[in-house]
């Protein structure tokens, strides 16, 4: 994208968050993947390397391996993430009670704009005492699943913000070719972390 890679662009904007103290990436054994650890042990970035198919347990070890308390999962698919959403509903998290903090269940936000943040102890219960495997496969999806069991917030976007219709997320090679354009247009004016406003007016216009 614009010369970087994708989980460049990513982690770029994870580091502009107030509240992040760390980053890691849960990643797989497959020598698919070595090219991403390579590029992580370059830039000094932490990564844990587990099962393809049990996220879950990947995104655990990789929680223990930090001696995580609070886990803010962001997807590798979020080149455009912006982190003052992210510290926003990191400020929730921390000022009250709740269990988890996520956009992703109720859409608001565009696709590709999503934080979902929740105790590390949450989820270590989940991943020993559920062996379902769309639960392996979908790391936080136990608690949307039950929501008696627990207390989350559903972030809102602000109503001049709300486009949940709109793909902002990589996962075909149509999306690099939108995100590609995305960053080649705002980069020179507004910066490399431009916003997640900065993307909508220039869909706007």
């Amino acid at each position: 994208i614009e010369g970087k890679p994708a989980i460049q662009r990513l982690t770029e904007r994870l580091s502009k968050s107030r509240f992040i103290d760390d980053l890691i990436i849960a990643t797989t054994t497959n020598l698919d993947d070595d090219i991403l650890c390579d590029w992580a042990e370059r830039n000094n970035i932490n990564y844990y390397r587990g099962d393809e198919k049990n996220v879950l347990n990947r995104v655990v070890n990789a929680h223990l391996k930090m001696k995580s308390d609070i886990v803010v999962e962001v997807t590798g698919d979020c080149p455009l993430i912006d982190p003052q959403f992210i510290d926003q509903g990191i400020k929730i998290f921390l000022n009250n009670q709740y269990d988890v903090v996520t956009n992703v269940v109720k859409p608001s936000f565009s696709q590709g704009i999503d934080v979902q943040i929740f105790k590390f102890s949450l989820l270590k219960w989940v991943e020993e005492n559920i062996k379902d495997q769309v639960v392996q496969e979908h790391v936080s999806i136990f608690f949307y699943e039950n929501p008696n069991k627990y207390k989350t917030y559903h972030m809102e976007a602000p109503k001049e913000l709300q486009a949940p219709n709109i793909r902002m997320q990589l996962d075909y090679k149509e999306d690099l070719t939108f995100i590609k354009k995305i960053y080649k247009n705002l980069e020179n004016t507004k910066g490399k972390f431009f916003s997640y406003r900065d993307i909508l007016q220039l869909l706007n216009e």
